[in-house]
């Protein structure tokens, strides 16, 4: 999966999220804990789960808190990607109260996120269990938090599309319009990269049979997307490519017609829904007096 192989990449800007996010939550104090609480109190909580679903984020919220105190002790008794009840316990954390309750919210509202997302892609991929086809994510996204929301789609079993513009070519309707036609944008990407000495998977997006018929004759690509195509079409279209390239589809495509596209033979659906359509679940941090 990209979204595990890029995890290294992604460690200082891992950190430098949670520094933000502490930083808009706290500002210049917890002036609620300061005010009411000694500094040098210390305290347990545990994160009890209220509705279910597949849990995702708790690695995060571990970070979480050993940032804020790394001789925090946090004991978890659940992992990402676990099937969680109402009333099952995930984790619990001792640490100073100060550390509890500024962490508690952030933990608590990526952890709900992420976990709303992890639900929704399980569902996905398991309407499509014993199809060949795989469910992919977008770019559809939370600005910032695109890394935890593909972690997420991971975690749920989904499989993650690129990360950003940079690690792969995506020529969209805009770009062919603007560049001129198919074939001359496939044509000058593909020098592009040559020059550059650039290894990038190329995919084109195509919104007909003629589109595809194009992409075929020009070749020197990845993965054909078939955006906004019928059921019908699509499978017309996966046996006009005959395997010779990966196959797309993509828009409009939800859980009542996702096996449809499945069931044409295509290699993935991209569905943007499974991260900009999720819910947040139901989750609280309790204290445990000591």
């Amino acid at each position: 999966m990209r979204i595990v192989t890029q995890f290294q990449n992604f460690m200082s800007a891992h950190t430098l999220f949670i520094e933000s996010a502490l930083r808009e939550d706290v500002g210049p104090g917890d002036f609620s804990s300061l005010a009411s609480i000694d500094a040098a109190a210390k305290g347990k909580a545990v994160l009890k789960v209220k509705e279910s679903g597949v849990l995702a984020g708790l690695d995060l919220a571990r970070e979480i808190f050993l940032f804020l105190e790394p001789s925090a002790i946090f004991n978890a008794f659940m992992q990402d990607g676990d099937r969680m009840n109402a009333g099952d316990i995930a984790f619990e954390v001792t640490a100073g109260i100060h550390t509890i309750l500024k962490a508690e919210r952030l933990a608590l509202n990526c952890m709900q996120r992420m976990s709303g997302i992890a639900t929704l892609t399980r569902e996905y991929v398991e309407l499509l269990s014993g199809y060949k086809t795989k469910i992919l994510d977008t770019r559809k996204t939370t600005p910032l938090f695109r890394y935890y929301e593909k972690l997420a789609v991971h975690i749920g079993g989904g499989m993650n599309h690129r990360m950003g513009l940079y690690d792969m070519i995506m020529l969209k309707d805009n770009h062919i319009d603007f560049c001129g036609g198919i074939t001359k944008a496939v044509q000058k990407t593909n020098q592009y990269l040559k020059e550059r000495g650039l290894d990038l998977q190329i995919e084109v997006e195509t919104r007909n049979l003629s589109d595809v018929e194009e992409v075929l004759a020009v070749g020197g690509i990845h993965r054909i997307m078939l955006d906004n195509f019928t059921p019908e079409e699509t499978s017309k279209a996966v046996r006009l490519i005959g395997g010779r390239y990966e196959t797309e589809a993509s828009g409009g495509i939800n859980k009542s017609n996702v096996v449809d596209y499945a069931r044409a033979g295509v290699d993935y659906v991209s569905v943007g829904a499974i991260i900009h359509h999720a819910v947040s679940l139901d989750l609280s941090l309790k204290a445990q007096l000591q």
